[in-house]
């Protein structure tokens, strides 16, 4: 697990601050606290890993408000509502604005670290297709406009000849042109050239 990671508690209450660290700390889980919505978002440095614990209910920002907040700032940790049985319609509600999973109290230690251990696998699997996409982006940054046009016949499934008609050169030259993209994009075979401009446009990750 990276060492940025971290499982961030907000919630009022200082009880349950320090028994869901205690918890999450015998899991050997990096834990931060923050005593409401208000102070996580006053000191947001370093929050790009890790996940989000949050209670419903609470003074001030409450946990619906703070998810929009969250989506504002263009903070996108995954975010787990811990919420009391007669406020399940909020944690719906919570769902809908973005929260990934929602804990009706009382919860056990095992649900609550199985919760946190999968939304800390979402966020890390998330992280790594971003950064894919930014690799593969970065490598088509690199192509020259007639190589760019090259892919997009490929991508069409067109021949060469076909591509070469289009375009207003020889064969040959597609040719060229073609191995210089598979180069360039680091693709070993066309399918994996393909899935890899259809990553770019679709942000789908690559089998």
């Amino acid at each position: 697990m990276p060492s940025d990671v971290a499982v961030h508690v907000v919630d009022d209450d200082v009880a349950v601050r320090k028994s869901l660290a205690f918890l999450l700390a015998s899991e050997g889980l990096p834990v931060r606290l923050h005593e409401s919505a208000s102070a996580f978002l006053e000191d947001i440095s370093g929050v790009d890993a890790g996940c989000i614990v949050t209670d419903v209910r609470m003074p001030g920002i409450d946990g619906i408000e703070f998810l929009r907040r969250l989506k504002e700032r263009g903070i996108g940790l995954p975010v787990i509502v811990m919420t009391g049985h007669a406020d399940v319609p909020m944690a719906v509600e919570a769902m809908k604005e973005g929260a990934v999973d929602f804990l009706e109290k009382p919860f056990s230690d095992d649900t609550f670290l199985a919760t946190v251990h999968q939304a800390l696998s979402r966020q890390e699997k998330s992280s790594h297709h971003g950064a894919q996409v930014a690799q593969v982006q970065a490598r088509f940054e690199c192509l020259s406009e007639r190589e760019r046009q090259v892919l997009d016949g490929l991508v069409a499934g067109k021949a060469n000849k076909v591509i070469a008609y289009d375009l207003g050169i020889s064969p040959r030259t597609v040719e060229i042109y073609r191995a210089n993209v598979m180069t360039k994009m680091q693709a070993r075979s066309l399918s994996e050239l393909v899935r890899l401009a259809l990553l770019i446009e679709a942000g789908s990750p690559t089998p």
